[in-house]
């Protein structure tokens, strides 16, 4: 068949090879290659273009930080060698030092803070910056120091790390006082009183008014007779009021009191003491005190008074006994029972453990370290909560099957937490007991009233709730109530019982508050008219005045 076309063949001169149409060959431009990749390679790629953007930014910071402190040594060198050829252009910046002066600020030289700044968070130090001669005498001591660190005991026995607040002492002798006898220390000025500081203040200022007139360097004051009333015979108001009057600023009061505890205050007396009351009262008197003033008197009464309370600790158990006769070194229970309060036994650990950190003595803190040992694995407990009583001979609780808040079991849960607190918030374990104990209130002491529903506590007896309101009418003038009203109002004064400290004190000075000095405890709170007062002023004010 005929075709009206001719075929043609061309070839690339020279030998090359032939056209060739297909598509990749063809030249693309970086947008079309952009657009025809999917999203998500597009994503992909962006977001590793930004992550090397950031590492770029960083990386140039970092090196002109490096390359800022390389200069500036460089600088500092060119100029404690005086230049290239050492140029006396340069020397004539300055005036040149005499001899006998300090070289050492010859020439301006740059801040070294940023090189210094410990990378870390936390306050500012507040302290001086050391001089040239300490900065010697620490690098003098860091290799003894580095080889032998100075050992941190925990009150069990176990090395912890020292924290700020409570810095162990251990095996190291006390510092002689930086304050003569007498004075007080007076390192800021005082800080204004509010109004109802002022009434606390005058509060305290008619007791001691009261116990300075008819009952100075005794225990008690008996205000309705204005006479006294003899407990141990060691001035237990005023040992107990020292910190107070410390902390009121009652300077000339104090300066009486620290007089008659350096000339009469003395611990060789053929008595019977309590260990509790003796420890709380006199023993953490003084200890608070000596931490207040600096004062070593202080600390010497507080390490006598506890030495003469150690033999208490003497037990088949190492439970101790309630009662210790500080002048002939021998201990008993109470005669009625050889029984002691899991309040009193457990309730000593603060006292005691400060006389050791404070002294470098551990004999206080081993005596109160096996007691509470032996309490944190004693069976009996339910859900955390303790018994009453615990028997010194046998070291098992007694009185089984009774738990409560109350009297006798109180201040074991106090002195948990404080305990932990006192460690440096490091012996977990009195926090762990606690916190049983709290969920053992929750669960088994804890109930809500009807049809009000509102929350109290009560006591389990032998598996049966009581709701443990008793009818008792006397108040005994203890200062726990207005601690616990005060301290609610501490953090925000708006709070569900704001100025409820301010009204028990009123109620003090209405109803308890005897005109020639002092204040009484009543028998009968529940009668305006004669509300009956009892002729006890008692320790606790103005001891620890509200």
């Amino acid at each position: 068949m005929y075709s009206p076309f001719l075929p043609v063949s061309v070839t690339q001169a020279g030998g090359g090879v032939g056209y060739n149409n297909n598509k990749s060959w063809r030249r693309r431009t970086c947008w079309r290659k952009w657009k025809q990749l999917s999203r998500l390679q597009r994503s992909i790629i962006f977001f590793l273009c930004v992550l090397l953007a950031v590492c770029a930014v960083v990386s140039y910071s970092s090196l002109g930080e490096h390359w800022k402190t390389l200069t500036s040594q460089s600088e500092d060198q060119y100029e404690e060698q005086g230049g290239p050829g050492d140029n006396p252009a340069h020397k004539a910046v300055l005036p040149v030092p005499r001899r006998g002066e300090d070289t050492d600020q010859k020439l301006p030289k740059p801040p070294l803070k940023k090189q210094r700044r410990p990378n870390k968070r936390g306050p500012p130090n507040l302290q001086p910056p050391p001089t040239k001669v300490q900065n010697m005498e620490d690098n003098e001591q860091r290799p003894d120091q580095a080889e032998n660190p100075p050992p941190v005991i925990s009150w069990r026995g176990a090395v912890i790390e020292p924290v700020q607040a409570s810095e162990s002492v251990m095996n190291k002798v006390p510092e002689p006082s930086a304050v003569p006898p007498g004075e007080v220390p007076d390192e800021k000025e005082p800080v204004p009183v509010n109004e109802r500081q002022k009434a606390v203040i005058e509060a305290f200022h008619h007791a001691w008014k009261g116990y300075t007139e008819y009952a100075w360097g005794h225990d008690e004051l008996k205000p309705i007779s204005k006479s006294y009333n003899e407990w141990f015979g060691l001035g237990l108001t005023l040992v107990d009021a020292l910190d107070t009057m410390l902390i009121m600023g009652l300077k000339e009061e104090f300066e009486r009191a620290r007089e008659w505890v350096s000339k009469q205050l003395t611990f060789s007396k053929n008595v019977d003491v309590n260990l509790f009351e003796s420890t709380i009262r006199i023993l953490g008197g003084l200890l608070s005190t000596y931490h207040l003033t600096k004062d070593n008197l202080f600390l010497e009464k507080a390490k006598d008074i506890g030495t003469r309370l150690l033999p208490a600790f003497n037990t088949p158990s190492k439970v101790p006994y309630s009662d210790v006769n500080i002048g002939r070194g021998t201990a008993h229970p109470p005669r009625w029972t050889s029984d002691s309060t899991v309040a009193e036994v457990t309730s000593v650990q603060l006292e005691f453990r400060e006389l050791s950190r404070l002294t470098g003595d551990d004999r206080f803190q081993k005596a109160v370290d096996q007691v509470t040992q032996h309490v944190h694995n004693l069976p009996g407990k339910r859900d955390g909560l303790v018994p009453m009583f615990i028997n010194t001979n046998s070291g098992q609780f007694t009185h089984l099957g009774v738990f409560t808040l109350g009297a006798r079991a109180d201040s074991y849960y106090e002195y948990l937490l404080k305990q932990w607190i006192q460690s440096g918030k490091k012996e977990n374990v009195f926090l762990e007991d606690y916190i049983q104990a709290i969920e053992g209130v929750k669960k088994n002491l804890l109930q809500k009233s009807h049809p009000n529903r509102l929350t109290f506590v009560g006591e389990l007896s032998h598996g049966h709730f009581s709701p443990k309101m008793p009818a008792d009418r006397h108040h005994l003038l203890r200062p726990e109530r207005p601690w616990k009203a005060s301290s609610t109002c501490i953090g925000s004064p708006e709070t569900l019982i704001p100025g409820l400290g301010r009204e028990i004190l009123q109620s003090f000075n209405k109803y308890t508050r005897v005109p020639t000095g002092g204040f009484s405890s009543i028998n009968n709170v529940q009668s305006t008219s004669n509300p009956e007062p009892r002729d006890k002023n008692g320790e606790f004010l103005p001891g620890r005045d509200p």
